[in-house]
């Protein structure tokens, strides 16, 4: 009988991507297996035409029945596992009540919510440094191979389209792509500087940039449009499915540890990394060939979620930052 797997990754956009490698292997792995995946209805669009994922299941925290829909989805296909690359309390409970007898995900001392374990049948101590590693040890402990890593996110054709209208309607052709906001602000570069950096980089290579941005981002990109003089680049709220055809068609982004960011370095995009409070080793682009910047001491890895850019990406200066995009785009000639 063919395999039936559970994925369980809610949010947020990066551990997502960071996440497609191991679904991956487990297609790989067992070609003829129902995998599954439910996640959180906002982040939905990335995982659409995914050649590895049978049903995505969106949830709707706002609504107990939609919430109650899904469970009742989940348990009328009857997995045999659920693997939880999330290893929290919310997503640890699907895994327990789709009703699959086997239900793997991080042990207590690595997942963010300890008592997730308490909800799995087999709990796994990641050995290796990255975020994509740790995911691929949860599926090689189901007897997946994971001797390749892939990261299929296909484009959108008609969301394809659409960039393409709007950067030919605002006279962009060749661009980059610069990321202010993140998850949280402590690891976010000043907007000010990605203004500055924007300037020297439009002069430098000839071509303007765009600005990505999420829901509450706008007065990020708006600082940057200010500081950044003329020419002016381009502000303009994407959605989740533009994204990928935005990110893949750029000369190169530069962002902090965010979704953007893991999405672009996944698709090939050169990519400089802004680092401070989380540490690149785990968190950083996943490409061996981008450049990650950091001044970060030791004690300065904290993950901390405060309001404001923190000390360490504080002493990232443009000058940094410029010299990372030149030595990055070197590799591509």
């Amino acid at each position: 009988m063919p395999e039936r797997f559970l994925v369980l990754r809610m949010s947020a956009l990066g551990d997502i991507v960071h996440t497609l490698p191991a679904v991956h292997a487990l297609r790989e792995s067992f070609p003829r297996a129902t995998i599954d995946w439910i996640v959180d209805q906002k982040w939905m669009p990335i995982l659409e035409g995914n050649p590895d994922v049978g049903k995505i299941v969106a949830m709707n925290r706002d609504s107990w029945a939609n919430v109650i829909a899904a469970v009742r989805e989940l348990r009328a296909t009857h997995y045999q596992a659920a693997v939880d690359f999330q290893s929290l309390y919310r997503s640890a409970i699907l895994g327990w009540l789709s009703g699959a007898p086997r239900r793997v995900g991080f042990d207590s001392q690595y997942a963010r919510e300890r008592g997730a374990a308490l909800f799995y049948t087999q709990s796994v101590t990641p050995r290796r440094k990255h975020k994509v590693e740790h995911n691929l040890e949860l599926v090689e402990s189901l007897g997946a191979r994971t001797n390749q890593v892939s990261f299929p996110l296909p484009t959108n054709a008609r969301a394809a389209d659409e960039v393409k209208r709007i950067l030919r309607a605002k006279g962009i052709g060749e661009y980059f792509v610069l990321s202010p906001g993140g998850g949280w602000r402590s690891k976010c570069w000043p907007a000010e500087r990605y203004g500055a950096l924007h300037h020297a980089l439009a002069e430098r290579y000839g071509c303007r940039g765009v600005i990505s941005f999420g829901p509450g981002e706008q007065d990020l990109a708006e600082i940057v449009r200010r500081e950044a003089g003329s020419p002016e680049p381009l502000i303009e709220q994407f959605n989740l499915r533009q994204l990928v055809p935005l990110l893949r068609s750029a000369k190169f982004l530069v962002a902090a540890d965010t979704g953007p960011l893991h999405v672009a370095s996944a698709l090939g995009t050169p990519v400089v990394g802004l680092y401070g409070p989380t540490d690149p080793a785990r968190n950083g682009p996943y490409s061996p060939c981008d450049v990650v910047v950091r001044k970060a001491a030791p004690e300065e890895t904290t993950y901390q979620r405060g309001k404001f850019p923190s000390r360490s990406m504080l002493a990232i200066t443009v000058e940094d930052v410029l010299e990372a995009v030149e030595r990055r785009l070197r590799t591509e000639t």
